[in-house]
């Protein structure tokens, strides 16, 4: 499998685990320079820039950090990628202090698990902020357009590629398996919030819904989205 997989015109896939579990993006700028859109977990780097070079660049290349999330298998290689490029981190305004701090916001604890999981460390290197971004927003060298989605964290974001017509959702939505579901409910900050602002996501026009865990869908991905929308799934009991 090549360590960049294209899903549109000036867009790749990174998946930096198995089975793709875990996957960054790569955006090809206007100018020829390079935006990385999420980092991985702490060991996510050497896959990262196995991808940079299979489409001829460097981390040199790389202009922008882009995260979708303050969470440490989004931000878990953000520290290391902000030195080999020389760039620090766009974030949300609203998790600006949780990359630089390397501490995830908290978990939803109207769960049993994230209960538990406030007794259990939960954070990732310290990364440097370039500058915060907001709601509405287009990242202009990488013709993203932000949309804030709150809830999974205070600050979470999904993309839209708007050249290609790609869609990353960040943990909004999940696509583990092929099978779209909320992600891990526990893992929320606010698990209703981040039922309820997804809905943000059938509004939006896009053909391919790219995810952060699993694979992409092409051609129809504003359909399932919207049909995951109407007919929502969880993981599990309790999850």
């Amino acid at each position: 499998m090549p360590a960049a997989i294209a899903i549109g015109p000036g867009i790749w896939r990174v998946p930096t685990t198995r089975w793709d579990l875990v996957n960054s993006f790569v955006v090809r700028n206007t100018d020829g320079s390079l935006t990385l859109v999420d980092t991985g977990l702490r060991q996510a780097p050497p896959r990262i820039t196995a991808a940079l070079a299979e489409l001829d660049a460097a981390p040199a290349d790389v202009t922008a950090i882009v995260l979708t999330h303050a969470h440490s298998d989004h931000a878990g290689g953000a520290a290391a990628l902000a030195t080999m490029t020389g760039r620090g981190v766009t974030a949300h305004e609203a998790e600006v202090s949780a990359v630089r701090e390397g501490r995830a916001p908290g978990r939803d604890e109207g769960f049993r698990l994230g209960r538990l999981l406030r007794r259990m460390p939960d954070g990732f290197d310290p990364a440097p902020v370039a500058r915060a971004m907001v709601d509405g927003e287009l990242l202009a060298d990488a013709g993203l357009r932000v949309h804030h989605t709150p809830g999974h964290t205070p600050g979470h974001c999904s993309l839209l590629h708007e050249a290609s017509g790609t869609l990353i959702t960040g943990d909004a939505i999940w696509n583990m398996r092929s099978r779209r579901t909320w992600p891990v409910l526990a893992f929320c900050t606010d698990a209703a919030q981040t039922e309820r602002t997804a809905t943000l996501l059938g509004d939006l026009e896009y053909t391919t819904a790219a995810f952060t865990h699993g694979p992409e869908i092409r051609g129809q991905g504003r359909e399932a989205i919207r049909e995951f929308l109407a007919h929502p799934r969880r993981l599990g009991p309790g999850l």
